[in-house]
């Protein structure tokens, strides 16, 4: 008997990387899988592998979602999500931006974290409750000129993550961020990975991500951004408060305290 028999869990870019790792964890803990990923092959081979019910397609469509709800509802629901899929430019040049890398990165990174829980809150919330997992990045906290563009939609899924925690929480749903640094994943290509292994910087692997993940899904934390590197235990992100207005009146007003967790 596994921790998690009886629940589904969806995971889109589950064919490789942190999806997959995160997929084959879920999965040993017997939690059913509905694999998403677009790239049919790696897919093909995923659902055999985990006995998972595939769903071929791109996230930034939400045609696709409306397939991966009613492929998860044939297993039985939707208990947990991890939210997975992502893509980057490598670019640092912003005069250089094609308009179709800049959509196609904005549709996979954050289009599919926004339809992706537009689609599966209510089948969550109808059922009592859920867990949502994020993959941002470390670009999500800091500054990463190296890809600004990547950063950018990496900062606004930790933007929505933190937004949603309090909207869902009346519902039982908990959404958080995972935050990795560099991984150790087909986005990784060959020239980066080459620069990286002369200089000694350290990948981390993609089961690193994969337990914070399966914890995070889990566990009773929300709205958090949960940042995963290389010799370091994972640790939510401390995130700074605002200048507070010095009018006594407004200050009893302001933001409330767990809106800024």
């Amino acid at each position: 008997m596994g921790a998690l028999d009886g629940k589904v869990a969806v995971i889109t870019g589950a064919a490789s990387g942190i999806g997959l790792a995160s997929a084959r964890r879920l999965h040993a803990a017997g939690a059913a899988i509905v694999a998403a990923d677009r790239n049919e092959a790696t897919l093909a081979a995923a659902a055999d592998e985990l006995d998972a019910r595939p769903v071929a397609g791109d996230v930034g469509d939400p045609a696709t979602w409306e397939r991966i709800v009613a492929t998860a509802a044939e297993a039985g629901g939707i208990d947990f999500c991890h939210l997975n899929a992502g893509t980057a430019i490598g670019r640092a040049d912003i005069g250089a931006l094609g308009d179709e890398e800049y959509r196609r990165i904005m549709a996979v990174n954050f289009d599919g974290v926004v339809f992706g829980a537009r689609a599966v809150v209510p089948t969550m919330a109808a059922a009592g409750g859920g867990a949502i997992v994020a993959t941002a990045s470390l670009a999500g906290v800091i500054a990463f000129p190296g890809d600004p563009i990547y950063t950018a939609t990496k900062h606004a899924v930790v933007g929505l993550v933190r937004s949603l925690a309090p909207t869902l929480r009346p519902q039982h749903i908990t959404i958080n961020a995972v935050c990795p640094s560099l991984v150790d994943t087909p986005l990784i290509d060959g020239e980066i990975r080459q620069v990286l292994a002369g200089s000694g910087f350290p990948l981390i692997s993609a089961d690193e991500v994969a337990v914070v993940v399966y914890d995070l899904l889990v566990g009773e934390n929300t709205g958090k951004a949960v940042v995963v590197q290389a010799g370091v235990p994972a640790t939510p992100f401390r995130f700074g408060r605002p200048p507070a207005p010095e009018d006594p009146a407004a200050v009893a007003n302001a933001v409330p305290e767990n809106w800024l967790a």
